[in-house]
This record gives C-alpha cells, sequence and structure tokens, in this order.
C-alpha cells in the first residue's frame, strides 16, 4: 500500500463512499499530508518580507507542489509558524482534506463535491476551558499584532497583510445568519487591521446593514484555519446560508465554536489564531495595493474600514495560513476552487431546471477558477446550447468576473483543454456562435478594464462550440473507439506492459 492510499483510509475516503474525517483541526490534517509527502518543512530562518513569497513561488510552479511550513521567521520571538500552498494545485490535498479518494480525477471529484456540499450540519458549541485556541487570550493593551510574523509578498503590495489565507466571520442584523469570507487584510498596527471586501460580498453587505442601524459592524476573523474552512469561505452560497453549516456537512461533523471575549459572534475553537474587533462607520485607513489572484495587483490604494480589535487568541506556537495570490499553479486558490465552484454551478443549473447538463468546469489557469467556465449538453431541443450558456453565465455560482462561458456537447470533458480547444476548433463558427453579455457582476480586480471606476462592471463572452442543433444529422462523426474494443484493451492493459492507468473513456463510436 503506498503513503496516497494509506492516507487516503485514514482520512475517511473510499471511492464512491465516506465516513466522517478522522481529522478535526489543521494540525492533524498537516500530520496527513505530511505521511504522503506533500509537506516541505524549512527550518531555515526566513524573511517575512517577500521571501516567503518568493520561495512559494519558486516552489510552486508545478502542479501538486507541496505545502510549505515556515518554521522560523527573522526577527520573530512568538514562535509562530506560516504555512503556504497548503492545498495550491494538488486536487490530492483536496480529496484528503474532504474524505474523497485521491485517485479520483478531477471530473469524478466534481460530481462527488456535490452530495458532500447538499447535507449542512449545524455547528456546536464548547467551554471556552476546551477550546485549543484558547491557549492564550489577551486583551487591552496586551494586544500587539506586530510581535507576530507578518509577511509582506510582492514589492508593490500597500504593506503587511495578516489576512490572506483567512477567514472572516460576520452577521446579518436582520436574520443572524453568520456569513463565513474570505477578504484581505492588511496590518496597520498592534490593534489595527484594514479589512477589503469586494461590492456585492456578504460581509460588506452586512457591514453596510449594521452601520445603516447606527452601530459597529462585529468581526472575528481567523488567521490560521484548517483547509476545509479556508475552502468554503471563497465560494458562492446564499444569502441565507451559513458556510459553518456547509463546512460541518463537508466534515461530517459539526464545526467547533466557542463564545468570545467582547463581541457576540462566536469564534472557531480549533483555529491557530483569531481576533475579535469592530469595524466603525468612518473609520477607514489607506489600503492595498495587493498582488491577486488575477497575477497582478489589484485594487489601488484607497480608503478602506479599519477593525478595532479588541481580543486575540491563539494556540501556542500558532500556525499563520497564508495564500500566495500569483498566476496558476503557483496561487492557494487553485484546484480545490475550481472544482468546488464547478460543483456549485452544477448544483445551480440542477436547481434552476436545465435539462442535460452533464459536467461543467472552471479551470483554475484562468484567474484561478474565476475566468473561465466549460460547461458540457446533451443537446434535446433548438436552443439548447444557448440556453445553457445564458443561465450558465449568470447562476450564482458563476455570475461573479467570469468572462468566458463554452458551451460543449457531451463526448467532450470539460475539464480536458485539449478537448475544449478541439471543439472550440471544429464546431464553433465565430460569427454565428460567439455573443457579449454587458453590464454584469464583476470585480474591482480586473485589470483589463479602464477606467478603474467602471470595474464593478464587466462582460462575458457566450462561446457555443456545440454541433449546430439544426444540422446534427448532417455533422460529420467524430472518430470514436468501439466500447468493446476499448474495453477488450482496458483488461490487457497491465498485460500490455503500462504502469500507469489508462484514459477514462465516455464517448464511443456510435454503433
Amino acid at each position: 500500500m503506498d503513503a496516497l492510499t494509506a492516507a487516503k483510509a485514514a482520512s475517511g475516503a473510499n471511492h464512491g463512499q465516506r465516513s466522517a474525517l478522522e481529522w478535526r483541526d489543521l494540525r492533524e490534517w498537516l500530520a496527513l499530508v505530511e505521511r504522503i509527502g506533500e509537506l516541505k518543512a524549512i527550518a531555515a530562518p526566513v524573511d517575512p518580507i517577500e521571501e516567503i513569497a518568493a520561495i512559494t513561488l519558486l516552489a510552486t510552479r508545478e502542479e501538486r507542489a507541496p505545502a510549505l511550513m515556515f518554521e522560523r521567521m527573522q526577527g520573530d520571538t512568538s514562535g509562530s509558524r506560516i504555512l503556504t500552498n497548503m492545498l495550491g494545485s494538488s486536487k490530492e490535498r483536496f480529496g484528503l482534506a474532504v474524505g474523497l479518494d485521491p485517485h479520483l480525477s478531477i471530473r469524478e471529484m466534481i460530481d462527488a463535491t456535490r452530495s458532500l456540499m447538499a447535507a449542512p450540519v449545524k455547528p456546536v458549541f464548547v467551554p471556552k476551558e476546551e477550546a485549543p485556541v484558547n491557549d492564550v487570550v489577551l486583551t487591552g493593551d496586551d494586544i500587539d499584532l506586530t510581535r507576530f510574523p507578518v509577511p509582506q509578498f510582492w514589492p508593490g503590495d500597500g504593506g503587511r497583510f495578516i489576512g490572506t489565507g483567512n477567514i472572516t466571520l460576520t452577521a446579518s442584523p436582520d436574520t443572524g445568519r453568520i456569513n463565513v469570507g474570505c477578504y484581505r487584510q492588511m496590518l496597520h498596527g498592534p490593534n489595527r487591521v484594514g479589512l477589503y471586501c469586494s461590492p456585492g460580498k456578504h460581509a460588506l453587505l452586512d457591514r453596510e446593514a449594521w452601520w445603516a442601524r447606527g452601530e459597529p459592524c462585529e468581526v472575528v476573523a481567523a488567521y490560521g484555519v484548517d483547509p476545509v474552512m479556508f475552502m468554503v469561505a471563497a465560494q458562492s452560497f446564499g444569502a441565507e446560508e451559513s458556510e459553518l453549516d456547509v463546512a460541518g456537512g463537508i466534515m461530517g461533523a459539526p464545526i467547533a465554536l466557542t463564545k468570545a471575549e467582547f463581541v457576540k459572534l462566536p469564534i472557531p475553537a480549533h483555529a491557530e489564531f483569531v481576533v475579535e474587533g469592530l469595524l466603525h462607520k468612518g473609520d477607514t485607513l489607506p489600503e492595498g495595493p495587493l498582488g491577486e489572484f488575477t497575477g497582478y495587483y489589484g485594487r489601488e490604494r484607497s480608503p478602506q474600514p479599519v477593525m478595532e480589535v479588541k481580543a486575540v487568541h491563539h494556540r501556542k506556537s500558532p500556525i499563520f495560513t497564508h495564500a500566495l495570490m500569483a498566476r496558476y499553479p503557483s496561487c492557494e486558490i487553485g484546484a480545490y476552487y475550481a472544482i468546488m465552484r464547478s460543483a456549485r454551478i452544477l448544483d445551480d443549473l440542477e436547481r434552476i431546471g436545465v435539462p442535460g447538463v452533464v459536467g461543467a468546469y472552471s479551470h483554475p489557469a484562468a484567474a484561478s477558477g474565476w475566468g473561465m467556465v466549460v460547461v458540457s449538453v446533451q443537446q434535446k431541443y433548438a436552443g439548447h446550447s444557448a440556453q445553457v450558456l445564458a443561465l450558465a453565465a449568470q447562476c450564482p455560482a458563476a455570475a461573479y468576473f467570469t468572462k468566458w462561458v463554452i458551451a460543449v456537447d457531451d463526448d467532450v470533458d470539460p475539464t480536458d483543454l485539449n478537448d475544449v480547444f478541439w471543439a472550440l476548433s471544429t464546431r464553433c463558427h465565430p460569427s454565428e456562435d460567439i455573443d457579449i453579455l454587458r453590464n454584469t457582476w464583476s470585480t474591482g480586480l480586473d485589470p483589463s478594464r479602464f477606467p478603474p471606476e467602471l470595474r464593478p462592471y464587466g462582460a462575458k463572452v457566450l462561446i457555443n462550440a456545440c454541433k449546430p442543433h439544426r444540422h446534427l444529422a448532417q455533422f460529420p462523426q467524430s472518430t470514436l473507439l468501439r466500447k468493446s474494443v476499448h474495453d477488450r484493451v482496458v483488461a490487457r492493459w497491465s498485460e500490455l506492459g503500462f504502469e500507469c492507468e489508462p484514459r477514462k473513456m465516455t464517448a464511443f463510436h456510435n454503433e
């Protein structure tokens, strides 16, 4: 049994089935990752100013690069550690994190992930004294975030960013729903942290709702989190859905929370480092820029709200989780984000009632899964592929930022760019099969949009790379294997001397 198979068994993964995960916090998950050889410890002293980012970038230019644990930071006396590339572009680490067989293909992982997010489990509360995050609790004048190693990633960044691979909790003043998001956070001082939220994001809506009542907005931010909490924080869920419930469903057990010292919001009991704070209307400081997931510096320096930190909780020798934002594959939102977003898109299309959709994929090389979505469809009626394009482009999971939406037939694997390029080149007639949606929901981080104040608005290109429905009967037949021959060859694969698995085929010659 190889290390990956052994780790799969320990995580609860079992091909089509899974059980509650055996790991419960970041440290237990890292022990699992270390057993499969995908965690690299760096014991030499490293400068958090640009050097951590440089090492991470150079070490992650190939897919499935290991997670990196920096054990010693120059000038640090807190005993803190920094973890980068926690998930990166490794579908195997994603599989271990959510209890799926890491040997599954990306398309199989997308299908399996849909069921993981379909059965939410509400969190539970544990007493303060039982919460590992309360190893150390600091309030008042004891709070000094500058004592901890906070990286500056890129030369042009506006400062040190304590929050990149983090989660942020806010609550709706109307319903009490707790939102968990991932928002960048720049360190301004011992108890001052900037919080940037893109237009339309739930934390921004929560913040504005509290301010409209004349009250400050409570915030909890965790800077050392397990992979599942980080993953759900980056996804798009409904306004009344809590990511805490979704994370519990993925874990197969409720997320443990505990009471805070100052705010009414709960704090994650197993996090590594947590702060509680308040956002006051009108309290802003210049924030940014930061090298972002687009591969460019995002959002020019501008006034952004500042969190007044009221309490700090952390484990002994805390691990800070940081996400380098860069071009794929050196971007933390790589394989896992593509898989989870694709699963959400399929769920949305199913809820809308679109028939015939057999696959979808948000390609991670396209701005870390944000920029392009490919949907495969079994055409059933006139206009079917155009309908799929329009609805996929504006469904909740894909509406934000996505620029390129491509429809392909069901004999094309949406996760395989070679297949997609073939369909684009042989089934798409550009003068007839390309449409544009204008004034769509986009991001202030889109570098292609000028002037910058126009950036919350974007556009989407809809490309129909399906066979023309009106000419299906006359369209040339694709060159495909006969299924009986395919199955016979697969059965003899080892006999033929091949060690790797044969590629899985889903489309065959029409007898």
